[in-house]
């Protein structure tokens, strides 16, 4: 496991426990998944919190990206770990 070398660049999450939550699920994905299977490793997270915060989650990884979203707040938190970015929100309603 890589918890506690991950590097937090934007969060609105209040919850430290939920920041931590987010950085060993993306270190228990990079455990199980090559680093350059970005879409198995942003599912593997999807799925988690899914399970564990209720369904809407939605994960992008990758070395280079942009995005531009709507999400609930307290929801998101945007950090790297190893070579990859993680970007982790659940979607807002509508």
């Amino acid at each position: 496991m890589l918890e506690g070398k991950g590097m937090i660049k934007e969060t609105d999450m209040a919850d430290k426990k939920m920041q931590m939550q987010a950085m060993a699920c993306a270190s228990e994905a990079l455990d199980l998944h090559d680093v350059i299977d970005c879409i198995s490793i942003a599912a593997h997270i999807k799925k988690e919190f899914d399970k564990r915060y209720g369904s809407g989650w939605q994960c992008v990884v990758g070395s280079n990206f942009g995005c531009f979203f709507t999400h609930t707040p307290g929801t998101f938190i945007y950090f790297s770990l190893e070579t990859l970015n993680f970007l982790i929100f659940k979607g807002a309603s509508t």
